[in-house]
């Protein structure tokens, strides 16, 4: 399912959309066979007599409730989890009932890294870690699907748009920004404002 444009800004574009790897998934699946497999077998080992509907109902209402908690609601945190790179930023969202995200725009990003144990290389999954200039910490995103290929990808967004703006990449870390070396020639917009768009110019000290 494409990501809503209405959260985009009108010269954005979607890059890519990602939910977490499909391995995230995996156990619930699991968990999901075994109940099914368990509830067939609970019902047909009740005992024949007057209350044999009565009791297989009562062991499937428990297989569902079961199944709601440790099948559904994985299965809805993995589906509403989204990892979204567009022309201006980086953007995380996760949540069922209540939402928690983060967005960070490719001009504040310093770095950007990923990580893979052994067995997430097998199955092409990691951990990506962007640095930000100023406050707010790093932003970690878990179990990403091709975690190398999404680093790759966020340093070359990030260099094309330093590129843009005529600033070397990478840009300085945090405390190391110098109004003074910002030359907006006079009426110029602000770098800052938005997701830093508009004509600016990074002059080297």
């Amino acid at each position: 399912m494409p990501y809503p444009d209405r959260l985009l800004a009108d010269d954005e574009e979607v890059v890519t959309h990602l939910h977490p790897h499909w391995l995230t998934v995996f156990w619930p699946v699991v968990r999901l066979l075994l109940l099914v497999a368990l509830a067939s077998f609970g019902c047909s080992v009740v005992p024949a007599g007057p209350d044999q509907g009565l009791v297989r109902l009562v062991v499937v209402a428990l297989a569902l409730v079961l199944a709601l908690v440790l099948v559904g609601v994985p299965l809805l945190r993995w589906r509403t989890t989204h990892y979204v790179v567009t022309t201006h930023r980086l953007l995380w969202r996760v949540g069922v009932l209540s939402r928690t995200g983060r967005d960070v725009g490719l001009f504040r990003i310093t770095d950007v890294h990923f990580r893979q144990s052994l067995g997430e290389r097998l199955v092409r999954s990691g951990t990506v870690t962007i640095e930000t200039a100023g406050e707010g910490g790093a932003t970690v995103l878990q179990r990403v699907p091709d975690s190398e290929g999404v680093q790759q990808l966020v340093a070359q967004l990030v260099e094309e748009d330093a590129e843009r703006r005529g600033r070397g990449w990478p840009p300085p870390g945090p405390g190391q920004w110098d109004d003074a070396q910002w030359d907006d020639g006079g009426d110029e917009p602000d770098p800052w404002d938005g997701y830093g768009r508009g004509r600016t110019r990074f002059r080297s000290s």
